[in-house]
């Protein structure tokens, strides 16, 4: 996914910055990475409070191949409803931001 259409995609929460990391891309708002681009896909971050939402709208939390074990990570795929609605979407991209702030160290 380029830049321009991830910045489309965040334009609710306002100005992101994107940076390149782990073969993907890291997507900050105000210094805080709140998303991230893997493999062409945008995954929101999430925490213990957010992760019951995520779960109930049917999205997959990210996990990688670690030494023979999947590893779960912090980052949910974009519920489908919200891929079509912007209204939604902002609602997740709030979601995922919020995570990222009760999450910072």
């Amino acid at each position: 996914m380029d830049n321009a259409a991830i910045e489309e995609m965040f334009e609710t929460l306002g100005p992101v910055t994107i940076r390149r990391m782990f073969g993907g891309k890291g997507i900050y708002f105000e210094g805080v990475i709140f998303a991230l681009e893997v493999d062409g896909e945008i995954l929101l971050k999430g925490d213990a409070e957010s992760a019951p939402e995520y779960e109930q709208a049917g999205c997959r939390q990210w996990a990688y191949d670690g030494k023979g074990k999947s590893v779960k990570m912090p980052y949910w795929s974009i519920p489908d409803p919200a891929l079509d609605d912007p209204d939604e979407m902002a609602r997740w991209v709030r979601i995922a931001y919020a995570a990222a702030l009760r999450t910072r160290k």
